[in-house]
């Protein structure tokens, strides 16, 4: 049995049948109507009624629930039959995630009846007679993850299939002729499942639109953003509606907020950034403590609840970040222009404001609005060179009031002082066990056409740390200050959960070959020794593997109404407050703290929960559009490097080959066991190994060895390498 993956959440549909059947579950003698459950849910809108009152009349005919007097239904009492999500690995095993059981229900492929990965499913469990072992078979597909694909079409002369790579699909979709749109052989598309005939090994689907030839850049990047759900482009009515929107800077509404336009103020981001959703202000006090302001875009005054524009940002959730590009949340008028708190410009935003004394600690705090003016925008490498000389080359500036000064030696002091807080902040969570992943990550210099002429790595220095050691304390901040009151109030929460057992123990028996411990006696022994073993090996030739692993081993972070803390930041109280241009689950946190700012009830909890698992599906599916797009752009960079030699490290060993990462440039390659001529290799899972038949030569995890590029695949974004043998050997 595998166990059951935590902080599994299902897509927003299934969640929506899912609550429906939650809320029937818990009172399953008491009968509800469609009313009942949208208070349950914290919906009033007509839309999302009519969603329920269709999905009750489905799981009706599916015989989910009953409808026990007219309009009013109850759970179908089950003992064999649950429901949960389907889990498919890319070999074609199932798996079932069902809610309350300790491990997941294996799935056999005779088993499946059609579902695909992702699928909510009605499952029938049973234990096998000589095993004693669950396991189960889909009864029903209660509601599929996806009907539409992206793939790569082979047309015949009368029909075509779409094979699909990347959904983890045991089988491609037919094309009868008349639905092929045009599509020619070798195309990437988007493929729209339409039906599955019963005695059919494939579904049935047609060709919805030509994203343009596989391998080409446009098209690739285009198809993964497709693959994910990304929409390239907002629709006509959100950008109309974004761009009627008033985002002058009004006097009427300054005054119903904090005015801290006079304070020094200024922003820290990445060079290349084109919106800058927090900023820093800094000023002494004259008891000696010091004013410090985190200030983020209010970006919750201008996208409304109910509106064109917020629906939008909430199916997007995230803005996506692609090597070459980034797809924002929100259209460009907001996210470029009236939420960036670009230099010498006035903004509406939200803030939080601390007093702090010399030693880092907080004397008082206070929430709310406010107007602010940024005087200066750095790039990191601008505030770092502050940091390390002491000097800063920022112009002067006119004050509001028409008041000459110069703001050199003001911003200098400021970004020296609050790099000296940063480090003490720092240092206290350290302490408090938090852990400190600071992974290599891996950047492209691009031409004109978006091809690859170089890499380079990204490191975080001190002005990094000094963002974000401010930006975590506003986040932590809030959230304490909602999750303390009480009575409790309805709140959205960033929670980590503490690392699974069976990680951990796995890492542990990798890390001991490189001659490394790990102390797992309590939560912060773990958390020290997971510190120490990503200092020990930093610069070492398998820092990156051992970092990547350290990270897997990790629960991953969610956002939900059900706080549990923090474990890699050690907070007990941790929310998103400071990027509301980009995620849109800090556009909910401004709502809701304001909404108790205001003296607000706590809101109904089924519709947060709900909106929070939406936002956590989108963020990993971000994650796996910005990975795929590296992996891309890494194929992509290797194509030209075809005659060179490089040095990597053995990163992951299988039974059907050995993976190497380059050291120079992060690319990682598969070296298939059959192009190991020299012998026959045979894989050794204990020794993390492949092993010669005849020579005994050891090709282990961790091994430093040479290879050459055999071949580069843009449409599958993978590498094959050939070995030329360990380093040792070949130098």
């Amino acid at each position: 049995m595998r166990k059951r993956k935590k902080g599994g959440k299902k897509q927003r549909n299934a969640n929506f049948t899912e609550s429906i059947l939650s809320i029937l579950r818990k009172e399953s003698n008491v009968p509800f109507n469609y009313k009942q459950i949208a208070a349950r849910l914290g919906v009033d809108d007509p839309s999302s009624r009519n969603q329920i009152i269709k999905n009750l009349h489905r799981l009706k005919v599916e015989g989910s629930i009953q409808e026990i007097e007219r309009g009013k239904y109850i759970i179908t009492p089950s003992k064999n039959y649950h429901t949960g999500v389907m889990d498919i690995t890319s070999r074609g095993k199932g798996y079932v995630i069902v809610e309350g059981m300790e491990d997941d229900v294996s799935i056999g492929r005779k088993h499946l009846n059609k579902a695909l990965h992702g699928d909510f499913v009605e499952v029938y469990i049973f234990k096998r007679k000589r095993s004693g072992k669950l396991e189960g078979e889909v009864s029903k597909i209660l509601e599929r993850k996806r009907t539409e694909f992206v793939g790569t079409i082979q047309v015949s002369d009368k029909f075509a299939f779409v094979e699909c790579p990347g959904y983890n699909m045991y089988t491609d979709i037919f094309i009868p002729k008349s639905k092929i749109n045009n599509a020619e052989t070798g195309d990437k598309v988007i493929v729209k499942m339409e039906g599955w005939e019963a005695h059919s090994d494939s579904p049935i689907g047609s060709i919805t639109k030509v994203l343009g030839k596989a391998g080409e850049h446009s098209t690739e990047i285009h198809s993964i953003l497709a693959q994910y759900g990304f929409p390239y482009e907002f629709p006509t009515e959100v950008e109309a509606y974004a761009n009627q929107l008033d985002t002058s800077i009004q006097q009427a509404e300054i005054n119903k907020r904090r005015d801290m336009r006079e304070v020094l103020t200024f922003t820290i981001d990445p060079k290349d950034a084109k919106d800058f959703d927090d900023a820093l202000s800094f000023q002494k006090l004259e008891n000696g403590n010091y004013e410090i302001g985190i200030h983020i875009a209010d970006v919750s005054h201008y996208v409304k609840p109910g509106t064109v524009l917020d629906d939008e940002a909430f199916e997007r959730a995230t803005s996506v970040y692609l090597v070459d590009r980034v797809v924002p949340m929100l259209p460009e008028i907001l996210s470029n222009n009236a939420c960036s708190l670009r230099p010498h410009e006035e903004k509406y935003t939200f803030s939080a404001v601390f007093e702090m004394n010399t030693k880092a600690e907080v004397i008082s705090q206070w929430f709310g609005r406010t107007a602010t003016y940024s005087d200066a925008r750095f790039a990191y490498e601008e505030a770092q060179e502050i940091i390390e000389t002491g000097k800063s080359e920022i112009p002067a500036k006119i004050s509001l009031t028409g008041k000459a000064y110069t703001v050199d030696a003001a911003i200098t002091e400021a970004v020296l002082e609050l790099d000296r807080l940063a480090k003490i902040l720092r240092k206290k969570r350290m302490h408090n066990g938090a852990i400190s992943f600071d992974k290599v990550e891996v950047k492209f210099i691009l031409d004109e056409n978006n091809n690859p002429e170089g890499v380079y790595f990204k490191e975080a220095k001190d002005a990094n740390k000094l963002i974000e050691e401010f930006m975590l304390l506003a986040n932590r901040s809030v959230a304490e200050f909602i999750g303390k009151q009480n009575p409790k109030k309805t709140f959205v929460y960033r929670v980590h959960d503490e690392p699974d057992d069976e990680k951990i123990a796995a890492l542990e028996n990798i890390i001991k070959r490189f001659g490394y411990k790990l102390n797992t006696k309590d939560r912060k022994s773990t958390a020290t020794s997971l510190n120490k073993l990503l200092e020990d090996v930093a610069g070492k030739k398998e820092q990156n593997m051992v970092d990547t692993l350290a990270i897997r081993s990790m629960s991953k972070a969610v956002y939900t109404i059900n706080n549990i803390g923090h474990y890699g930041l050690a907070f007990d109280y941790y929310t998103h407050f400071t990027s509301p241009i980009r995620r849109y689950p800090d556009v909910m946190v401004h709502r809701l703290l304001q909404h108790y700012l205001d003296g607000g009830k706590s809101v109904a909890e089924d519709k947060y929960e709900m909106q929070c698992g939406h936002s956590s599906d989108m963020e990993n599916l971000a994650a796996n559009a910005e990975r795929d797009s590296i992996k891309y752009m890494q194929v992509k960079y290797m194509m030209d490097h075809k005659d060179q030699e490089f040095l990597g490290v053995i990163s992951g060993v299988t039974e059907w080959g050995v993976y190497v990462e380059i050291i120079s440039n992060k690319c990682e390659g598969m070296v298939r066991l059959q192009d190991l001529k020299d012998d026959h290799y045979v894989f050794s899972k204990e020794d993390f190994a492949v092993i010669g038949n005849k020579t005994k030569n050891v090709y282990q995890l961790g091994d430093e060895v040479f290879v050459k590029v055999k071949n580069a695949d843009l449409v599958k974004k993978h590498l094959d390498f050939i070995m030329l043998g360990h380093r040792k050997e070949v130098e």
